[in-house]
């Protein structure tokens, strides 16, 4: 049931995608229900992605998705009441909890095809939050308890809510698709959103790292964070070069870019049996080279979103401080420009949009 002191409204503002317009309506739209199985949350704050981009601008999309429906797949709040007295009582979740939610938990089926083998990731039955489906760019939403993580004391919603996409997919495609080990060296293009998550997922495995990036900036934050100034690329410098001119035996690429040319490059410098992992795709179409991945026998990984317990990890290690996720923050009413800002590179890492007493917080801290 809702709390006694909190009058809900009947309907809300959300920032919309139509069918057929590439720019986001603000639009009104009565308050989310609940399924049986499922609560309402109300936002505390939305991570912002670069796929929202594509969301809004590409019209060829998955069989789900809806005429018109509210953007945004990364969200923390708070629940304000479950869909029914069975899961209240049956949860291990409270009204009250602040819960990050992930955006596509499946449907939970035993007979589902990818739920039924651990990839509720990519089921195509179940309720996908802010991907076609209503998601979080609002004050308040629905969804199933299977995707509740409890966020661990000293994190922020807005961590959180990155953290569902940003890190747990780095997470994921590090740990259980390239499976890296400690013994490895691995060559990382890109330390973006999810590239410098990645980056630090791998510091703490225990893995050479060296990287790569288009920014100065972000290369310096590398350095800062215990990279080896040697195993950064100097802007400019030719990557196969690179990796030749230091005699560097590459066991795995992470391409959180998914260009042409780092794409190409991976290819190139990737050792014999290597392993190439594709979570960046810029470039929507790449080109295997099929004499080279035959004569190396190399390994081509692609990934999405996280498994089940993978947030649980990740808001572990964010509360220990081994994950560090770099958020800049915002107003809800602000996404069109931040949007805009995160696709022409103004912002480098990730922006969160704040809401009710979150914003509140973070404004009063600012004037104080």
């Amino acid at each position: 049931m809702a709390t006694a002191t909190q009058q809900l409204p009947e309907t809300m503002f959300a920032w919309r995608k139509h069918r057929g317009n590439p720019e986001p309506v603000w639009e009104q739209v009565p308050l989310p229900v609940p399924t049986s199985t499922g609560v309402l949350v109300q936002l505390l704050a939305s991570g912002v992605c670069r796929s929202d981009y594509h969301h809004l601008t590409r019209e060829m999309q998955p069989k789900w998705f809806q005429e018109k429906w509210t953007l945004g797949h990364e969200g923390c709040g708070k629940i304000i009441k479950f869909g029914s007295p069975e899961t209240e009582a049956t949860s291990k979740f409270k009204v009250g909890d602040i819960v990050a939610l992930h955006s596509v938990p499946g449907c939970g089926d035993s007979t589902c095809p990818e739920c039924s083998r651990g990839l509720a990731q990519i089921c195509q039955t179940g309720h996908h939050s802010g991907i076609g489906q209503d998601g979080y760019y609002a004050p308040y939403c629905a969804i199933d308890v299977r995707g509740l993580y409890r966020v661990p004391e000293g994190v922020s919603p807005a961590v959180a809510a990155v953290a569902t996409d940003a890190v747990q997919t780095a997470y994921h495609a590090i740990v259980r698709r390239a499976e890296v080990k400690p013994h490895e060296t691995v060559f990382l293009f890109g330390l973006g959103g999810l590239g410098w998550n990645a980056l630090q997922v791998v510091r703490h495995i225990g893995a050479r790292v060296i990287v790569s990036d288009v920014r100065q900036s972000r290369l310096d934050e590398a350095v800062k964070l215990g990279v080896p100034a040697e195993d950064v690329v100097p802007i400019g410098k030719s990557i196969p070069e690179f990796v030749e001119e230091r005699g560097l035996h590459i066991d795995t690429t992470l391409d959180f870019v998914g260009v042409h040319q780092t794409f190409q490059d991976a290819q190139a410098i990737v050792r014999r049996g290597g392993k190439l992992l594709c979570v960046g795709s810029i470039d929507s179409e790449n080109t295997v080279h099929m004499h080279v991945g035959t004569r190396k026998r190399l390994t081509f990984l692609f990934t999405y979103g996280g498994q089940h317990g993978d947030l649980d990890d990740v808001l572990d290690l964010i509360a220990k401080g081994v994950i560090q996720p770099q958020v800049e923050t915002g107003r809800l009413e602000d996404f069109p420009r931040v949007l805009k800002d995160l696709t022409s590179g103004k912002i480098e890492c990730r922006y969160a949009l704040l809401q009710g007493e979150e914003l509140e917080k973070v404004e009063r801290a600012k004037a104080a």
